[in-house]
C-alpha cells in the first residue's frame, strides 16, 4: 500500500508556484480561461509571483520569453486548455529554436469531465492532442494528474528547462489545483563525466595552441546561462578576439569588454568577416549553427575545423563529446590557464579594431532614412546611458546591428514577427529599466496593440515604428508582388493616444530628434514614435544582406 502523504503536503498549485519561484521565476504572464481559473485564483491571491495579464496569448509567450532572456532565468506563461495553449504554439517554437527557458503552464480538464464521454469545449482531435503538440515544441513535459508523483514531475521538467535552456510544458488539470502533494525538492544539475570533460578541454587547448589565427565566436547560450563575465575572463586568458554572431548581438555590452564586433558575413564589416572566416581555430561557444548566423558568407566556414560547444555537446572535427555543459567546460578551461595579467600577447594575431558606429544625427528637414534612426538612438544612448533594446524582424533588426552594444533581444533566427512590443513589456518587468523598441509597421499590426495594457501594468516603453507601408523585408526579395504593400492609411501615432500613450509622427530628421528627446523626458506612459519612411527606403545593412543573399542563391543555382 502506498504511504500516506506527510504533514508537509500542500495544495498542488501552491507547490508549483513555490517551485517556480525557487527556480528563479519572478513573475507570471498569462491569460485566464475556465480550465485555468482555479490556478489563476491561487496565483493572484497567494501573491508569491506577480501576475501580468495581456490581451492575446502570443503576446503572453513573447513577454515571458523576453523576461527569461533579459532576466537570465526561467520565464513563465500560464494559459487555459486548447483555445489558450494552441495560441502559444508559435511563441513556444520561437523559444525552442532560440534556446529560451520558457515554462508553459496550461490548465486542463479534470478527471471526471475527461471520462464523461462528451466532447469538451476547446478539445481538438482528442484530449491528448495538446500534450502531443507540445511534445514537439518543448524539451520536457509533465501532466500533473497524480498527487504522489507531481512533485517529482515538476522537479524534473524545471531542471530540464534550466539545464537545456529550452521551453518545457506542464499540464495542470483543474481538479488537481487544491489536491495536497508533497513539496518539490529542487534537483541539482547533472554532473558531466570528469574524464570526458578533461579530455575535451585538453583537446581544445591543444588546437588553440597550434593555431595561427584563433578566434572566439559567441552566441545566445552565453547570455542564457549567465556566462558573460566568465567568458570575458576566458577570452582575456586565452588572449583571443571575441566576435558575436548576428543572434548574439548585445552580448558583452559592458565597458572594456574584449568584443571586437559582430560577424555578418558578406553583409558585415570586412575586417570582422576576414577575422572569422580565415580563422584556423574558430572556438564557437554557445553558437547556433543556422542560416541567420552563417547564411550570407562569401567564404563557407569549414565547420570541420571549428570547435563547436553548444546544446550540451562539443564537436571538434570528427570528435564528439556528448552531455558536456558549456559552463562546466569553461570552468575546466579556466583552470588550465594563467591569470589574464600573466598572458603574453599573440604576435601572430592580426589587429582588428571595432568599426565606428553611426552617430551624430543632423537635425535638419531632410527625410528620414533607417540609418538616421540608428544615429538618433546612438546619440541617445551616449547621452542617457544604456537600456534594454527589443527588436522585431525586418529592416529594424538589420539597422539595430549598428546600434551601440547594449542588452538586446530579437528573434533573429526563428524570425517570426510580433516579438518586439510584448517582448519589451517582459523586458521592463524583468529588468525594471525602460526599454527601447524597434518594430516595423507589419509586425506592429500583429502585437503592437498590447501597448494598451501598459498603463494598467505600470510600464512605459519607448516604441519606434518603422513605417514604410510595406513588408519591406519581403518586398526586397520579390518587389513585383503587390501583396507586400500595407497601405499608408494606418496612423500609429494617433492610435497611441487611444491606447493610453503618447504618439509622435515624424517625417524629418529634426522632428525625429525632437520626438526622441520628448519621449525620453516623459515617464509614466508609453511613447510611440511613428517614423514615416519613404517607400523602398532601406538600411545600409539590409541592402548588403540582400545583395549577399542574392549572390549566394546565384552561386547555389550555378552549382546545381
Amino acid at each position: 500500500m502506498t504511504a500516506a502523504l506527510s504533514r508537509t503536503a500542500i495544495p498542488l498549485a501552491e507547490l508549483l508556484i513555490d517551485a517556480l519561484k525557487e527556480e528563479g521565476a519572478r513573475e507570471v504572464f498569462g491569460i485566464p480561461g475556465d480550465f485555468a481559473l482555479a490556478f489563476f485564483k491561487v496565483l493572484e491571491e497567494g501573491g508569491k509571483l506577480p501576475l501580468y495579464t495581456l490581451s492575446h496569448e502570443p503576446a503572453v509567450g513573447f513577454a515571458a520569453d523576453a523576461a527569461a532572456r533579459f532576466g537570465g532565468r526561467i520565464g513563465v506563461a500560464a494559459v487555459t486548455y486548447g483555445a489558450g495553449a494552441f495560441n502559444l504554439v508559435n511563441t513556444v517554437a520561437t523559444a525552442l529554436a532560440e534556446r529560451s527557458p520558457l515554462v508553459v503552464i496550461s490548465g486542463a480538464p479534470g478527471k471526471a469531465e475527461s471520462q464523461s464521454g462528451l466532447l469538451l469545449h476547446h478539445q481538438a482531435k482528442s484530449l491528448d492532442s495538446q500534450f502531443r503538440v507540445f511534445q514537439e515544441l518543448t524539451c520536457d513535459q509533465a501532466r500533473l494528474d497524480n498527487p504522489r508523483t507531481a512533485a517529482g514531475e515538476i522537479a524534473r521538467v524545471l531542471r530540464s528547462a534550466r539545464e537545456r535552456s529550452q521551453p518545457v510544458y506542464i499540464e495542470l488539470p483543474r481538479d488537481m489545483v487544491g489536491v495536497p502533494c508533497e513539496p518539490v525538492a529542487r534537483l541539482p544539475n547533472r554532473q558531466p563525466d570528469p574524464q570526458a570533460l578533461a579530455e575535451c578541454a585538453d583537446e581544445i587547448m591543444a588546437r588553440l595552441e597550434a593555431a595561427k589565427q584563433p578566434v572566439l565566436l559567441i552566441d545566445v547560450e552565453i547570455r542564457r546561462y549567465g556566462l558573460e563575465e566568465k567568458l570575458t575572463d576566458l577570452a582575456r586568458r586565452l588572449n583571443l578576439p571575441v566576435v558575436t554572431t548576428f543572434m548574439g548581438r548585445g552580448l558583452l555590452s559592458f565597458e572594456n569588454s574584449p568584443l571586437v564586433g559582430t560577424y555578418l558575413g558578406a553583409a558585415g564589416d570586412p575586417e570582422i568577416t576576414r577575422l572569422v572566416e580565415e580563422s584556423d581555430a574558430l572556438l564557437m561557444l554557445g553558437v547556433i549553427v543556422c542560416d541567420t548566423n552563417f547564411g550570407v558568407s562569401d567564404k563557407q566556414i569549414d565547420l570541420r575545423r571549428a570547435l563547436q560547444v553548444s546544446g550540451r555537446e562539443v564537436k571538434l572535427g570528427h570528435h564528439l563529446y556528448p552531455d558536456l555543459p558549456l559552463d562546466a567546460l569553461m570552468d575546466t578551461l579556466l583552470a588550465r590557464l594563467p591569470a589574464a595579467d600573466l598572458v603574453a600577447p599573440r604576435p601572430s594575431l592580426s589587429p582588428c579594431a571595432p568599426a565606428p558606429l553611426p552617430e551624430g544625427l543632423i537635425a535638419d528637414t531632410a527625410a528620414i532614412r533607417p540609418q538616421d534612426v540608428v544615429r538618433a538612438i546612438n546619440d541617445l544612448l551616449a547621452d542617457q546611458g544604456e537600456r534594454p533594446i527589443v527588436s522585431d524582424v525586418g529592416d529594424c533588426l538589420f539597422a539595430a546591428t549598428d546600434i551601440r552594444p547594449v542588452p538586446f533581444a530579437a528573434c533573429a533566427y526563428y524570425a517570426g514577427m510580433g516579438f518586439a512590443v510584448p517582448g519589451a513589456l517582459g523586458a521592463q518587468v524583468a529588468t525594471g529599466k525602460r526599454p527601447l523598441v524597434l518594430v516595423g509597421d507589419g509586425a506592429f499590426q500583429m502585437t503592437g496593440w498590447e501597448l494598451g495594457n501598459c498603463q494598467r501594468l505600470g510600464l512605459d516603453p519607448i516604441v519606434i515604428v518603422f513605417n514604410n507601408a510595406s513588408w519591406e523585408m519581403l518586398r526586397v526579395f520579390q518587389p513585383e508582388s503587390a501583396f507586400n504593400r500595407l497601405g499608408s492609411t494606418w496612423n500609429y501615432a494617433l492610435a497611441a493616444q487611444a491606447l493610453g500613450g503618447r504618439g509622435h509622427q515624424v517625417a524629418t530628421r529634426r522632428q525625429l530628434a525632437q520626438a526622441l528627446q520628448a519621449a525620453e523626458q516623459e515617464r509614466g506612459r508609453f511613447q510611440l514614435i511613428e517614423v514615416l519612411l519613404e517607400p523602398g527606403s532601406q538600411s545600409d545593412r539590409l541592402q548588403r544582406f540582400v545583395e549577399a543573399q542574392k549572390a549566394r542563391r546565384a552561386r547555389i543555382g550555378e552549382a546545381a
